[in-house]
């Protein structure tokens, strides 16, 4: 009998460990999640000095989930995937994101809210809002900023100056939101901006970047690009994650003024309009053209060479945002259909 006895205990130990060792492993360094208000995008970015070659995660974004048209959630720090489960529940049942970060303070798994971390954004009654929480035994150094429709969190971090920098990068990024995320990681391409990596000679071990269109499923988001490297490569995450989204999506490089500049190359009439839009090129270049309702939903797209005319009698009247694209950068303009 205290053989048996010896040897449950044992397994149950071993088990333990396990679970420890699991949790120690999943924790994330920095990540940002945020929601585009005219075009509905909601995304998530986020780095770590874990090698996800180590663990049992096949999805390298595993700690955000994106939810269309809605929010997303980041959970990371001591990372248990059933708090991420119950998160996910809350926004689903429509909570706000101090709802949600309310209720999992309250109702952790383990009772231990301290070690968690979580950043949490989400379209509340037409109005973005965004909620964090830092546990005070989370590993140092640790913090969170949020904005009106952002929230950027970190911990085991250089210092505050990881998210400061992420922060202004995302803010000063004029590309669309996947773009701003990637921004907001090349804030944290530091050398050690999570502290276990100082010796890895890179800011992190794996990388990745997701943006959900309104019009998107749950868990399948139209755009997603990731990089895992492992330990003592000396490979940065961030810059190879630069050179796959580089690859996969154009971030605007014009930032012009819509009422100075949008003429000098391209002319929309008549604005507003019942019936018909025209929009000439005035350039040389072919471009895409994207038109999205006020609630972020994408109703157009086509191709634009010199000159087209579109049929817009059967929507709606409103506002709507003109977003004309091509390998050179993005330009865009509201419109009227009345």
């Amino acid at each position: 009998m205290q053989t048996i006895l010896k040897m449950n205990k044992l397994i149950a130990l071993i088990l333990l460990i396990t679970f420890v060792t699991l949790e120690i492993q999943a924790q994330d360094t920095f990540s940002i999640v945020a929601v585009d208000t005219i075009t509905g995008e909601v995304g998530s970015a986020g780095a770590s000095c874990v090698n996800l070659f180590q663990t049992n995660f096949s999805d390298d974004s595993f700690l955000g989930e994106l939810f269309p048209n809605v929010g997303a959630i980041n959970s990371q720090a001591y990372y248990i995937p059933t708090n991420q489960v119950s998160a996910r529940n809350r926004m689903n049942m429509g909570d706000t994101p101090s709802q949600i970060i309310e209720w999992l303070v309250e109702n952790d798994v383990q009772s231990q809210p301290q070690l968690r971390q979580y950043g949490i954004v989400a379209m509340v009654n037409g109005s973005p809002e965004a909620a964090a929480h830092t546990g005070s035994s989370t590993d140092n150094y640790k913090n969170h900023i949020t904005g009106p429709n952002y929230s950027i969190q970190g911990n085991i971090l250089l210092g505050q100056e990881v998210l400061d920098s992420m922060e202004s990068r995302f803010l000063n990024e004029s590309g669309d939101l996947a773009c701003k995320l990637m921004a907001a990681l090349q804030g944290a391409n530091i050398v050690g901006a999570d502290s276990r990596c100082a010796s890895n000679g890179t800011s992190s071990l794996f990388a990745f970047v997701k943006v959900a269109q309104p019009t998107d499923t749950f868990g399948d988001p139209s755009f997603k690009v990731s990089v895992r490297t492992q330990s003592n490569a000396g490979i940065e995450p961030i810059d190879s994650l630069q050179s796959k989204f580089d690859s996969e999506h154009i971030c605007s490089v014009l930032n012009l003024n819509e009422t100075q500049e949008f003429s000098n190359f391209f002319s929309v009439f008549p604005n507003p309009s019942s019936d018909f839009l025209t929009i000439q090129n005035k350039t040389e270049s072919k471009f895409q053209i994207y038109i999205y309702d006020i609630s972020g939903n994408l109703i157009v797209t086509q191709y634009l060479q010199k000159e087209m005319t579109l049929d817009i009698s059967e929507y709606t009247a409103g506002a709507y945002f003109l977003k004309l694209v091509n390998e050179q950068g993005s330009l865009s303009k509201k419109i009227i259909i009345e």
